[in-house]
């Protein structure tokens, strides 16, 4: 498929679906909302997630990542959305073997037999940029070889115009201030994760942040077989970490390795201020500890990993620290630590909808992820509701910045917390990612103090 198709195909896509919803609200404009119309709704969601997932499947590359992406922090998608998106987690089509050989040899300048003592031909992965074959060296060792996709740059640069023109698409009706660093964190974040020497480097540092646990493990990084297309490490055995009772059966407490996982990402978010942004299922594989009901957790695709910068860390742990002692005033003073405030924006708005949103998680005694997880559809659709007039609505949305660099720090949030959710739903994740936060909080305590330095902001932690 040339550029130029490849750019037709996305904008029809996404041009035919967004027609439809165009109609329906022309119609719904003209008779209200009688029983037909909502019918019709239905119907129109329904067809229209079967051509997203078509139009995702046929286009592959930057959509399929986007399908996965959804599929998780889609919680504003129509329910057909979500269940057929569901579908691109385990189902993304490897390429074939000759195409992945020929981009081997383009990298490396020779065969894989030059390299490996054999290379299997059929890969052990497929994702959205590049598949991973099984090899082995000559000294016997068990690598696991990620390849590029030839040409995917060129895709990338594609299809990031098709989005680019969804987010402008998308801004007449949601106005967010600065929504375009959206498109921009993920036009970057794309461009490291086509990069393997950039990953092979994370993986190390990452590592490193974590040599001290002998439970959260990582890959090696084979440094003579690894080049920007290509990446070579040792192979990590390990069962998928969603495959709950194969993992149950060999004895493994679920809410220990829900643990573990939260604890890592606390720690990653938190002290090491370096985070894995991409903590989709298919990253993460258990090894269960023999004659214990322990487990060992290999972390895998390191492309995706990213920092936080120590003023979205204090914006957290005000937030927190607002949430704990029932002050709004401080929630909103972290929101705004953060950056989402905009320059010129109904402050006073913004502060009567975060007022109205927080005593709505305190009547849903939403303390825990738990909670949230077993709040009805009703519960939750009222817990979005800003509860301000429609005439107030696009101001409100006009008074929200979105901060540069948090698309990472909420892409991957979600993720885990909807991943733990799965291993354990009862886990209490704020309760046992609190240790990583105290520190901060009684650094944020302190500086409040009028005998403390003005300068309140944590500093990083060493990182490798």
């Amino acid at each position: 498929m040339s550029l130029f198709v490849r750019l037709v195909r996305a904008q029809l896509t996404f041009g035919v679906i967004f027609a439809s919803y165009m109609v329906q609200l022309a119609l719904a404009k003209v008779f209200g909302r009688p029983r037909w119309i909502s019918r019709r709704q239905a119907r129109i969601d329904e067809k229209n997630s079967q051509r997203l997932l078509a139009g995702m499947l046929r286009l592959r590359g930057v959509y399929i990542k986007l399908g996965q992406v959804l599929s998780i922090m889609g919680g504003f998608l129509p329910p057909p959305y979500i269940k057929r998106l569901e579908t691109l987690q385990d189902a993304v089509p490897p390429h074939p073997f000759d195409e992945i050989e020929g981009a081997f040899v383009k990298s490396l300048g020779a065969q894989p037999a030059a390299f490996f003592r054999s290379m299997d031909r059929e890969p052990v992965a497929a994702a959205s940029l590049g598949q991973v074959h099984v090899a082995y060296m000559d000294d016997g060792r068990k690598v696991a070889v990620k390849v590029l996709y030839p040409g995917i740059r060129d895709v990338v640069r594609v299809d990031m115009r098709v989005i680019a023109l969804m987010v402008r698409v998308y801004k007449w009706f949601v106005p967010v201030q600065n929504i375009e660093a959206v498109h921009e964190s993920l036009s970057d974040l794309l461009r490291r994760e086509t990069d393997y020497l950039h990953e092979a480097e994370c993986m190390r540092r990452m590592s490193a942040n974590f040599v001290d646990d002998d439970h959260i493990l990582f890959p090696e990084v084979v440094d003579e077989v690894t080049t920007r297309d290509v990446l070579t490490m040792s192979f990590m055995e390990g069962i998928k970490i969603t495959r709950f009772d194969e993992i149950r059966e060999r004895g493994v407490d679920l809410r220990k390795l829900g643990e573990r996982l939260v604890k890592s990402f606390y720690k990653q978010v938190f002290v090491d201020r370096f985070f894995h942004a991409d903590p989709h299922p298919g990253n993460f594989l258990v090894q269960p500890v023999e004659g214990s009901d322990d487990a060992k957790l290999v972390v895998l695709d390191f492309g995706a990993i990213s920092e936080v910068s120590d003023k979205t860390v204090n914006g957290m742990v005000d937030v927190l620290r607002g949430f704990f002692e029932q002050n709004d005033a401080l929630v909103l003073q972290g929101i705004e630590a953060i950056g989402f405030v905009a320059e010129g924006g109904d402050r006073a708005l913004l502060e009567q909808t975060v007022k109205t949103y927080f005593r709505k998680l305190l009547k849903l005694e939403a303390r825990t992820p738990a909670a949230l997880m077993k709040a009805n559809a009703a519960e939750l659709e009222a817990l979005a509701d800003p509860e301000v007039e429609r005439s107030e609505l696009r101001n409100l949305m006009r008074s929200v910045h979105y901060p540069d660099g948090w698309f990472y720090v909420e892409r991957a949030s979600i993720m885990m917390f909807w991943l733990a959710g799965q291993i354990a739903p009862d886990l209490d994740q704020v309760q046992v990612g609190f240790p990583y936060v105290l520190p901060l909080l009684s650094e944020r305590l302190a500086s409040t103090r009028p005998s403390s330095s003005p300068d309140g902001d944590a500093q990083p932690a060493a990182s490798g």
